[in-house]
């Protein structure tokens, strides 16, 4: 008798049960970025991976397409196969920028969750063309990144396609794409909910120091690129001390 993939798959997701206490942090973190004022609409999204002997790498919890964080419930969070995308749980498909964080799940196995938003400081601040980067302003910036942010040129769409990340997602824990948003990364949600809370607040930091030099004459002054580093290599030691007794949800 032929190997009937349907069956086989049918027969897997049977076996998944949905985790209302994962939902319910979908929910919770979405509410947090709405009060942030980092949603506006559908889009804008977080995927939580959660293990299970019978998938490779793991069901990531989301939201799924057609409503946004700021109006959904749990009765509104899927599940889906890290690897493939396959629905094990819901009818309604996900976003095509689940795409991006299933890839992010795939090639870092370090990462339990990824947050995704379109920040209005960080749109305006690359797409003004004056500032090619994120300048570290603020000694807890680089703790809390732990690498240094990767800027997507704007020539890629890592939603639509996926595969560039494989060439720089392990160096970094945080994509900004230009005129488009921001994904962070993290071992767990609230660790991926703080870095995109921290950049974007750095950002905010390095339009008001550049805002307030232009006014008064004056010369901003950032941390120097040696100190970032060192600060990015020690974060584990100051930020996260007790990352061995992080929860993978």
């Amino acid at each position: 008798m032929p190997f009937n993939d349907n069956a086989a798959h049918q027969s897997k997701t049977a076996r998944v049960t949905f985790d209302i206490a994962i939902a319910e942090e979908i929910v919770r973190y979405g509410r947090m970025l709405v009060a942030r004022g980092l949603i506006h609409n559908t889009l804008g999204n977080l995927a939580i991976r959660v293990p299970h002997p019978d998938f490779q790498h793991g069901l990531a919890y989301t939201k799924h397409s057609g409503i946004s964080l700021e109006e959904m419930g749990t009765d509104h969070v899927v599940i889906t196969d890290v690897l493939t995308g396959e629905l094990v749980h819901g009818t309604i498909a996900t976003s095509v920028g689940h795409n991006l964080s299933r890839e992010i799940l795939r090639l870092r196995p370090d990462t339990n969750a990824v947050v995704h938003c379109h920040p209005d400081e960080v749109i305006a601040f690359l797409g003004c063309q004056a500032f090619p980067d994120i300048k570290a302003v603020s000694l807890e910036y680089p703790y809390v990144m732990a690498k240094p942010p990767y800027i997507v040129p704007s020539s890629l769409d890592v939603e639509m396609d996926v595969d560039p990340i494989k060439e720089f997602i392990n160096k970094t824990n945080s994509l900004v794409m230009i005129r488009h948003g921001v994904t962070t990364l993290g071992r767990n949600v609230s660790e991926a909910y703080h870095r995109m809370t921290a950049l974007c607040s750095e950002v905010r930091r390095n339009i008001q120091i550049e805002t307030l030099c232009a006014l008064k004459g004056t010369q901003g002054v950032y941390i120097s690129q040696k100190d970032v580093d060192w600060m990015y290599a020690e974060a584990e030691k100051v930020i996260y001390p007790t990352k061995n007794k992080y929860r993978n949800n």
